[in-house]
């Protein structure tokens, strides 16, 4: 995937954090964002400042009639995106194994929400690119995060599994971001998030990053630069 035209591109999660800081770069660079939050607030902070032809939706990507809902009109009227991000994510405080569900169900259940309603799309045109979302502890662990832990190795085996799935054309990866100054890492990781690098800082570059993505690359385990 090249940038010498306006690109349509998917990005869940968008309301803070890396979403956000991406979107901006993609639309600063002229490229249309379809981005969702579940804070309806901060969801229409971004409609008042970035207009038609982007789409900003208050999405719970863990309900699929959500998604469905958010998506189905847009495809069917503007046909499918170039690029899909999946990455909307919470984490648990610091605690053991058995408090579990709602951070599996935001990344595993909630990617797995948006494959399902743009993929058939993508095949359809014959291109497309997913990048799942993964994390430093996708790829290894430490004691009272097994949740988040489980969650982003999760979505590596999906994301390698889809991969497969996928016909020619398409590619699925999965990313490791980095550490990064987050809410999600100062929650759980305070005096480790001060000392890294911030969502706008970490975003320059990855417009150009992202969009090489293709055919190539599918079923990789990518770091961003």
């Amino acid at each position: 995937m090249g940038t010498e035209t306006p690109k349509t591109v998917i990005i869940t999660g968008v309301t803070r954090g890396l979403g956000e800081a991406l979107a901006g770069r993609f639309i600063d660079a002229g490229h249309t964002v379809w981005g969702c939050g579940r804070s309806q607030s901060a969801i229409q902070a971004l409609k008042t400042r970035w207009g038609v032809p982007h789409c900003f939706e208050s999405v719970d990507v863990s309900k699929g009639d959500q998604v469905q809902n958010w998506l189905d009109p847009l495809l069917k009227q503007l046909g499918a995106p170039d690029l899909l991000l999946n990455n909307a994510g919470v984490i648990n405080g610091n605690a053991p194994l058995w408090e579990f569900v709602h951070v599996l169900e935001v990344h595993l259940k909630g990617s797995a929400n948006l494959i399902r309603v743009v993929v058939p799309s993508m095949i359809s045109r014959g291109s497309g690119v997913i990048v799942n979302f993964s994390s430093t502890w996708g790829r290894s662990v430490s004691p009272e995060g097994a949740p988040y832990w489980a969650a982003k190795w999760g979505i590596e085996g999906m994301t390698r599994a889809l991969a497969q799935e996928l016909p020619r054309g398409l590619s699925a990866v999965s990313l490791n971001p980095g550490v990064i100054d987050t809410e999600m890492l100062r929650s759980c990781l305070p005096g480790m998030a001060q000392a890294c690098i911030k969502p706008d800082q970490w975003s320059q570059g990855m417009v150009d990053f992202l969009l090489q993505l293709g055919p190539e690359q599918n079923g990789k385990a990518l770091t961003a630069p």
